[in-house]
């Protein structure tokens, strides 16, 4: 797919290139995807045309700090970005998602911004990416910058001060679309001499595959840690707490038949989530958690820690996780009825929302907020409440779940401040979005967001008849 405003032989050049590239780095993989400044090229073994996939995710930044106003700024930009975000998922060129606005910031800079959806999601779910990748420019991109972009598989959001796309003309709306095969390989025709050739190394390769796995398990027996070694690196003075929630990776192997591809029951920027059952017959949910980054593990960590010590009906239970080398899990009480968004944003499920159950949702999670905050003997900000994060058992009851960016706080603190702002936008309090300040008002805020949705069945950012983008507050507000 290449940008709009890019002329033919740029798309065809751009194709051409990025074919070559991910045939040459990724010739044995199922899935790989690819994004250059003028071109986005992805194949799979699965349908991604119209569902909303946030993962893997491409973040870069401008190295130049925006020097000046900073709220100014910021004001600006949020403005800016949201018109883009609207102006994309209400397309006027034709199938293709495609927008772009720039503003003044001061009589000499400029402001440049631009978005776009593959071009075969809806409205609605074209806004709902880009107001998460949206979300992601002052936490984990960009925040004081003069420029940044944040690319998911479905969408991208970008800004710079400077004109980094091709305005269109009105004479050029409809894009051309050039098709390009893939390079050709070259014929042999030798083939009882590849047939020699494969006789004698396939069975080489393999003798010295068997020779590695050995050795690599051999020198795993060797280097393994015991568990109370690992338990006091990780979590140091709380490993007395927390040693009887330990699991072994062959336990969660057995659970979920070594990660089966049919037990898998989620997948997020965070990892994968799989169903297990436990020898003594107990269901299990399991989250895996991808990568071996710093941010990943400070946020397993915390997560542990948090949810170990807190024990209500409204909040997801934690039996336990599991370390091991680079594999960090999440080990939870099975909730069948998967999450809260899954029934609110589908038109055909949303209609087993019936009042009674959405009555009962509201005050099961006000009743966990409430817990968190007054009545567990620990202070929690949660600081991710969105529908998403809601799970549903069995009878319907709502938990509350995903203690990764929630922030103990003292008893008597009024608010805090962090530079790391986490969560997500739409959901987060301007106070905590712009500057960093959070208490249990950022909750109290997420928490009307989303009694909006429940009650109206639409997400924060929707399509209406007239397929224009509005925000649920200014949708109830009329």
């Amino acid at each position: 797919m290449c940008r709009i405003g890019d002329g033919v032989p740029d798309c065809k050049d751009c194709v051409i290139n990025s074919t070559k590239v991910i045939t040459k780095l990724c010739p044995m993989s199922k899935e790989a995807i690819m994004w250059s400044d003028n071109c986005f090229m992805r194949y799979s073994d699965h349908y991604f045309f119209t569902t909303v996939e946030e993962s893997p995710k491409h973040s870069a930044m401008n190295e130049n700090d925006y020097v000046g106003q900073a709220e100014h700024f910021n004001s600006k930009l949020w403005d800016t970005l949201n018109a883009v975000r609207n102006l994309t998922a209400t397309p006027s060129f034709g199938t293709m998602k495609y927008g772009y606005k720039s503003v003044n910031i001061t009589p000499n800079q400029t402001l440049y911004a631009m978005g776009y959806c593959i071009p075969y999601l809806s409205s609605e779910n074209c806004s709902w990416c880009l107001s998460d990748a949206i979300a992601e420019i002052p936490t984990s991109c960009c925040r004081g910058k003069t420029g940044g972009r944040v690319i998911y598989p479905s969408c991208g959001v970008r800004f710079e001060s400077y004109l980094f796309y091709h305005p269109l003309s009105s004479g050029s709306l409809t894009p051309t679309t050039t098709v390009v095969p893939l390079p050709s390989l070259p014929f042999s025709g030798k083939r009882k001499h590849s047939v020699t050739i494969i006789a004698v190394v396939v069975p080489i390769v393999l003798l010295v595959v068997v020779l590695c796995l050995a050795c690599s398990r051999f020198l795993n027996k060797r280097q393994r840690k015991s568990h109370e070694a690992i338990l006091k690196e990780s979590f140091g003075n709380e490993v007395t707490t927390l040693e009887s929630l330990w699991f072994d990776l062959s336990e969660i192997q057995s659970a979920t038949n070594k990660f089966a591809k049919e037990n898998m029951i989620g997948k997020g920027g965070f990892g994968e989530v799989y169903k297990g059952v436990l020898s003594n017959g107990k269901e299990i949910a399991m989250k895996r958690l991808l990568g071996n980054s710093q941010q990943g593990a400070t946020e397993f960590k915390n997560e542990v820690l948090v949810i170990a010590q807190l024990q209500h009906r409204n909040l997801v239970k934690l039996q336990g996780f599991c370390l091991d080398g680079q594999e960090k899990m999440l080990v939870y009480e099975y909730v069948p009825n998967k999450s809260l968004d899954y029934f609110l944003f589908d038109p055909p499920k949303r209609r087993e929302l019936n009042w009674c159950y959405r009555y009962n949702i509201i005050g099961g999670i006000a009743r966990g907020i409430l817990y968190l905050h007054e009545d567990s003997r620990l202070k929690i900000i949660h600081r991710d409440l969105k529908p998403s994060n809601i799970l549903l058992d069995g009878n319907m009851n709502p938990k509350i779940s995903d203690f990764g960016m929630a922030r103990i706080v003292a008893a008597d603190n009024i608010e805090e401040n962090t530079h790391r702002i986490v969560g997500t936008y739409g959901y987060m309090s301007p106070e905590y979005a712009m500057h960093g300040q959070f208490s249990v008002k950022s909750d109290v805020f997420s928490f009307g967001v989303m009694l909006l949705e429940i009650i109206s069945g639409k997400r924060k950012g929707f399509s209406s008849e007239s397929d224009h983008v509005n925000d649920i507050r200014r949708y109830v507000s009329i």
